[in-house]
């Protein structure tokens, strides 16, 4: 089985594609919002990388969100559209959990933060399991003073990753117990989504590509300033 993993939730896009092997193949690029223009080229790349043809793919797996709504809808679109011309299925995995993956292995609480922009974060608390991360809250829109004020009421050793805790750092940096990850895990990656989809697919968790639906959170940005002109 052949998981091809497409991930375009933040600044950054990129795709993967693995299996029971592992990964065998990824690539990542961050320029600006040119996701439309880099996913296509990304797809081929590894493609002929991993030395594979597309007629090969068994499951399309793509980041469901949040994130932010142009790069998200990209993604999810082409992810689709690459689906249903396999005639394969899909997995969806939330853009939060991607983020929690890689830090499994700590004993603290894992707490993800994206950058929502417009002053907030997208958010979720997770916990070490064995073979990953259990997701403790549900996913959450909120301020970056109202998530610093919910880790200071507890008394857990907490580890905070993603672009939002890096962004916000100043917001996070007096309270105690808290450690906020570098860059280099700031955003989801496509690595981490074949490697979850592989693991949901074992346990046959597919879906149609006409059922997959982007976790938004909140309005685009576009519909809520028309809805801010409307009202004045």
């Amino acid at each position: 089985m052949l998981i091809l993993g497409i991930e375009s939730s933040t600044a950054q896009v990129g795709c993967a594609i693995g299996g029971h092997e592992g990964v065998l193949a990824s690539v990542h690029s961050a320029r600006g919002r040119r996701h439309a223009e880099s996913l296509t080229p990304q797809i081929d790349f590894v493609r002929r990388q991993a030395r594979i043809e597309l007629s090969e793919i068994s499951v399309v797996a793509v980041d469901i969100g949040p994130g932010l709504y142009t790069g998200l809808r990209v993604g999810v679109a082409s992810a689709m559209a690459m689906a249903h011309a396999l005639g394969v299925p899909m997995i969806g995995v939330a853009s939060l959990d991607l983020l929690a993956f890689p830090v499994r292995f700590t004993n603290r609480v894992i707490v993800a933060a994206l950058d929502a922009r417009r002053g907030e974060v997208f958010h979720a608390f997770y916990r070490q399991v064995p073979g990953g991360v259990q997701r403790v809250t549900d996913y959450a829109v909120s301020s970056p003073d109202d998530l610093a004020l919910d880790l200071a009421s507890r008394n857990d050793e907490c580890l905070l990753v993603g672009d939002g805790a890096l962004r916000y750092i100043d917001h996070f940096a007096a309270v105690s117990k808290v450690e906020v990850v570098e860059q280099g895990l700031a955003h989801p990656n496509a690595r981490s989504l074949v490697q979850l989809a592989h693991a949901r697919a074992l346990r046959e968790e597919f879906v149609a590509p006409s059922d997959i639906r982007p976790l938004y959170l909140r309005q685009p940005d576009a519909e809520i300033n028309w809805t801010k002109r409307a009202s004045s």
